[in-house]
């Protein structure tokens, strides 16, 4: 598969991420036939955290995988912390706790990416910055970053933090692409023109930060998937039609979709069924053309102004 550099580190990744959400939804030997499918098809980046599964996920995973030296140079591990039952934690000691145990479950001694889940109102940074300086200097994380973050939040962290936040991952679909949709109205007077997020996006290029889209297939918060939907009559047509074009699949184009944006996205995909994560992998040797990919955004019910 195609690579990339995750945001301003040396760190060489698949565009395409392997998200282990669901993989607790599968037996044993599924799962183990679906991470030697993900391997097989060049994506040997594994989304993790520690609350998927109430971290069973990433034991299932080490189980599948056959955890050991030898299969760990081979692949990337990245994982979240930060949430807990009725809060959020970015205390020194729940991520340092956090991190331990994480790396317990996966069976390995460090993680490639640790990312902090969601965030936490009373964070105090100068701990985060303690926490990642031991973490770092244990030799337990080798690269840090932040999930649904804005620009702010971020700059906030990266004042006491000496690391670069490499990644961020964020909620983003050809529905739900509101992060894109204030940059193209800017001045106007409509819905889209609101700025909901800092202008997240415009942020994360200019810092070298590797936007990571979850649930890529989504409309709404986790409503359900665009594709294939009666919500979407115009939208999917115009994907068939594409997607009849290129000879792929719409699972295909709708991850193409994310990776023609120059941003240079790393979109994490959630689902365990194998030949949609090979169509979701494919999408890694389809350039869309900047009129296709117009057409989709206008589908999905984008007016430009």
């Amino acid at each position: 598969m195609r690579t990339m550099k995750l945001g301003s580190s040396n760190l060489e990744v698949p565009v395409v991420a392997v998200g282990c959400m669901r993989i607790n939804s599968l037996e044993p030997v599924e799962a183990e036939t679906f991470v030697q499918t993900a391997l097989e098809q060049g994506a040997n980046f594994f989304d993790h955290a520690d609350i998927y599964g109430g971290g069973k996920c990433e034991e299932i995973f080490a189980d599948a995988i056959h955890m050991n030296d030898d299969i760990r140079e081979k692949i990337i591990l990245q994982s979240k912390c930060g949430i807990r039952p009725g809060m959020f934690d970015f205390s020194k000691n729940h991520i340092l706790d956090s991190v331990d145990q994480i790396l317990k479950r996966l069976r390995t001694e460090y993680l490639d990416v640790l990312l902090l889940h969601r965030p936490d109102t009373l964070v105090e940074p100068e701990e985060v910055a303690e926490a990642f300086d031991i973490l770092e200097q244990s030799g337990k994380v080798r690269h840090f970053g932040v999930s649904n973050q804005n620009p702010m939040q971020i700059q906030l962290l990266q004042k006491f933090v000496k690391q670069p936040l490499v990644a961020n991952q964020l909620q983003l679909s050809i529905t739900n692409t509101t992060m894109m949709d204030s940059g193209m109205n800017v001045n106007m007077e409509n819905e889209a023109a609101v700025n909901r997020d800092g202008s997240i996006l415009d942020f994360c290029r200019l810092n070298d930060i590797t936007i990571q889209p979850w649930s890529p297939f989504q409309y709404g918060f986790f409503e359900g998937v665009f594709l294939g939907s009666d919500k979407f009559p115009e939208l999917n047509a115009k994907i068939d039609e594409i997607a009849e074009k290129y000879n792929v699949s719409s699972t295909t184009i709708a991850i193409a979709w994310l990776l023609r944006h120059p941003a240079g996205m790393q979109p994490v995909v959630g689902t365990m069924n194998l030949e949609r994560l090979k169509d979701c992998c494919r999408a890694a040797d389809v350039t869309l053309s900047r009129p296709e990919w117009y057409e989709i955004y206008r589908a999905a019910g984008n007016v430009l102004p």
